[in-house]
């Protein structure tokens, strides 16, 4: 009886092994290497200087070569599918509940390896302080506003007014400055000489959630809301084009964009990179040194730039659907804290101490 269980048991081994593809396999080891990448110290970080620069050169050069949004297209597809797939399996294919979940894993875990292959590992690597050897600052309110004032200074002489911009003039200038400020700023040598951004397919719906532009980590391409200020641009470019170049933390994303904008000689450039950083500054400034403080700083502004930090909150709140927006906070914010980037939405505010940290840096060895 022993021997007859046991030679069952090798029966049904060989019938699993039977029904076990060729990609199932591949799948599996897929999957646990890239498992490896997430849990092995150090291998992250290799990924994003090692392996992600070849892979998002490859990516972001075919799909340059499209000018339709491959991700959205993508994600549209993936919809679709999903809706169309379920209904269609079941009822007029009459397929089993259980071969039906079991498609619809495989094909969610095939999206898995997927995106971590091609972009996500990313978040693997090490922070900015890590990569740069730049010490982190603990700021007080005092050197907070010191900073602050020596910025509304900067950002007051900077002004001048954006009625249009030139996307070919601002592609031009922030693959220059990121040439020039990859190597001291723990970035990625810029992948490609010519990153073609495309417009989001879902304009209107990314403004009610104040998107304004993606990372497509399936394809290796960006994307920029096509409501987006001129004064807004530069900066948002710059911002997306740093995720393109493997910078996952939102935080670093505004940092170097914000480096980008100043590193250009163009004024309107220049402004839109000091205006990114206004919101953040001056959020910290009310919540560390209170609101006469706040109110003390906001009065030092010219008051065009005030008007404008106005206008641009009123024209994107027309556009803001409350309900849905704070559907998409949610998921983004669990979305990012998954993917250890701590304080989630509230990462995008880190560029605060990176700003102070990168000016520490600055004075010592300028």
């Amino acid at each position: 009886m022993a021997k007859k269980r046991k030679l069952s048991t090798w029966a049904i081994l060989r019938g699993l092994m039977k029904r076990v593809r060729i990609r199932h396999w591949i799948l599996i080891v897929w999957i646990g290497t890239v498992l490896l990448f997430q849990q092995v110290e150090g291998w992250g970080e290799y990924y994003a200087r090692h392996l992600y620069p070849t892979i998002g050169k490859a990516l972001s050069s075919l799909s340059g070569k499209v000018d339709v949004c491959l991700s959205d297209t993508f994600y549209f597809l993936l919809i679709g599918l999903a809706l169309l797939w379920i209904p269609i399996s079941i009822w007029m294919l009459k397929r089993k509940k259980k071969r039906l979940l079991a498609d619809f894993t495989e094909a969610a875990l095939w999206l898995y390896v997927w995106f971590y292959s091609a972009w996500g590992l990313n978040y693997w690597q090490d922070n900015f302080y890590l990569r740069t050897g730049v010490g982190y600052v603990e700021y007080s309110s005092n050197s907070l506003g010191a900073y602050v004032s020596a910025y509304i200074y900067d950002l007051n002489d900077a002004y001048v007014p954006v009625e249009d911009i030139d996307s070919m003039l601002v592609k031009q200038e922030i693959l220059k400055s990121y040439e020039a400020i990859y190597a001291q700023t723990g970035m990625n040598k810029p992948l490609n000489t010519d990153p073609q951004v495309k417009t989001m397919f879902i304009t209107p719906l990314a403004s009610m959630v104040a998107v304004t532009g993606s990372m497509g980590p399936f394809f290796g391409e960006f994307t920029i809301n096509g409501e987006v200020l001129p004064v807004d641009y530069p900066h948002i470019y710059a911002h997306e084009l740093s995720h393109l170049y493997g910078i996952t933390s939102e935080g670093e994303a505004n940092f170097y964009a914000y480096l980008a904008c100043m590193h250009s000689d163009v004024p309107e450039i220049r402004f839109s990179g000091l205006l990114s950083v206004f919101s953040h500054l001056m959020n910290n400034v009310r919540t560390l040194m209170g609101e006469s403080s706040y109110a003390h700083l906001i009065k030092q502004v010219r008051p065009e730039i005030r008007l404008l930090v106005r206008d641009r909150q009123a024209y994107w709140m027309d556009r803001y659907n409350p309900y849905i927006g704070k559907m998409q906070d949610l998921m983004y914010d669990f979305y990012l804290r998954q993917h250890r980037i701590e304080g989630g939405r509230k990462n995008y505010s880190a560029v605060v101490g990176l700003l102070m940290a990168w000016d520490e840096r600055q004075k010592v060895s300028p």
